[in-house]
């Protein structure tokens, strides 16, 4: 798995947007705003946001006061869930992927050593990803600033 700059971006600004205002409350963020706090293409974050928005992640309101918003709280958002929306599946080579398996050349695929490391690769980037959700990550952030400002 490689995280692409479309996936890096996302993770990004679903972190912005799971990251409550001062009165507890999520957010609801232009595009314009993420964009230049996070310095990533406008155009590129929108066809981002669309797609995490069209995977029920993200939903959208028009007109003043408008913008992007989590679908569901970020205690219940997880890493995982982001990455493979933008970035595709998690595992390093194709037949270990429980998304998008495919049989790989080798003549044994039960006992390919590779394919059994690589299973092991896949697993701990599932556990890791799946098991942070986007709460876990602001509350994270919030304790390394409470540390830095101390």
């Amino acid at each position: 798995m490689r995280l692409s700059k479309r996936g890096e971006y996302g993770l990004r600004a679903m972190i912005i947007l799971a990251t409550p205002k001062d009165d507890g409350r999520p957010p609801i963020v232009q595009i314009k705003e993420i964009s230049q706090r996070e310095q990533i293409p406008a155009k590129f974050l929108e066809q981002i946001l669309l797609a995490l928005k069209n995977a029920g992640l993200l939903h959208s309101k028009m007109g003043v006061g408008g913008g992007y918003y989590l679908a569901r709280p970020a205690k219940d958002i997880s890493l995982g869930q982001i990455v493979r929306v933008l970035d595709g599946p998690l595992a390093p080579v194709k037949c270990v992927s429980q998304m998008a398996y495919e049989p790989c050349g080798c003549p044994d695929e039960e006992t390919c050593g590779l394919r059994l490391v690589m299973g092991d690769v896949r697993n701990a980037i599932s556990k890791l990803l799946d098991g942070t959700s986007l709460e876990d990550v602001t509350h994270r952030v919030d304790s390394v600033r409470g540390l830095l400002s101390a």
